[in-house]
């Protein structure tokens, strides 16, 4: 585990905070805070690409948010209304996430044993827009929820998918998904103050950072995850969308495993374009 610097359409906007006459000079100072933990400026990633923030660890499945209803309604699937998880992610803040289900990644595994299955049908079309793996874009899954008819949220097909990779609400931009994994917000009047210290290793290279209360922010992201978040390495995000032929920007976890943030970039069916 490394705990020092490493290294669309069908998204909704960064739902953290309003937006500000003066976002664009705020824009600038995020990428400048954000370059910090990236070990690289920004500008060198590919700007056409389409970037992602996805959440992961033990806590989505204790709490069964990836088998929730409420991922596979017609709104959300087809990208008119967010999915609102009723659960703040960081210690001393009471924000609450916002995902998109339309550029999110479905996983239709197979039934086991008596378990419950799709229609045959459906389970068809499924096969012909997936990635091969069983994994399904929201907004691919949308058209044949209607064509079919099916309710994922019946009783009769509980078990039958799961939300692979959750997806938080951005534009499919490497900023706004960094400032959406990272909940920063569009403005200083959206920075939380986190009280978790940074580890030693990182309060050089934070010291950069002029605004007193961003860089009280990124901190958070730059602890031992005793308080706070600690830094992955490139090897510990080898898992997860990785998975599904996106490639690990960065990504963050508490020290209990209970819960990780990845920001990717999105490759193949996962991309969908911007």
């Amino acid at each position: 585990m490394s705990h020092g610097p490493s290294v669309p359409p069908d998204a909704r906007s960064s739902p953290s905070g309003p937006r500000t006459s003066g976002e664009g000079d705020w824009n600038r100072q995020l990428a400048d805070a954000f370059a910090v933990l990236l070990g690289r400026p920004l500008r060198e990633y590919d700007p056409d690409a389409v970037y992602a923030a996805c959440v992961g660890g033990n806590l989505l499945y204790e709490t069964g948010f990836r088998q929730d209803a409420l991922w596979v309604s017609p709104a959300a699937l087809s990208g008119a209304e967010p999915v609102v998880w009723d659960c703040c992610l960081f210690d001393e803040s009471d924000r609450t996430p916002v995902f998109d289900a339309r550029g999110s990644l479905f996983e239709f595994p197979p039934p086991e044993g008596a378990g419950a299955a799709l229609p045959r049908d459906f389970a068809a079309a499924l096969d012909a827009v997936g990635s091969g793996r069983g994994l399904v874009r929201g907004a691919d899954l949308a058209p044949l929820v209607a064509r079919y008819g099916v309710d994922l949220a019946a009783p009769a097909l509980a078990g039958t998918w799961s939300v692979y990779c959750p997806r938080l609400a951005s534009d499919g931009t490497l900023l706004d998904a960094l400032r959406t994994a990272l909940d920063t917000g569009h403005g200083p009047e959206n920075l939380v103050p986190f009280t978790a210290q940074p580890g030693e290793e990182w309060e050089e290279a934070l010291a950069v950072i002029g605004h007193t209360g961003l860089r009280t922010h990124i901190g958070y992201f730059c602890t031992d995850g005793d308080e706070g978040l600690m830094p992955l390495s490139g090897d510990a995000m080898a898992g997860g969308p990785k998975d599904a032929g996106c490639e690990p920007v960065a990504g963050w976890e508490d020290g209990y495993g209970q819960f990780d943030l990845t920001v990717v970039r999105l490759g193949g069916r996962a991309g969908g374009g911007r």
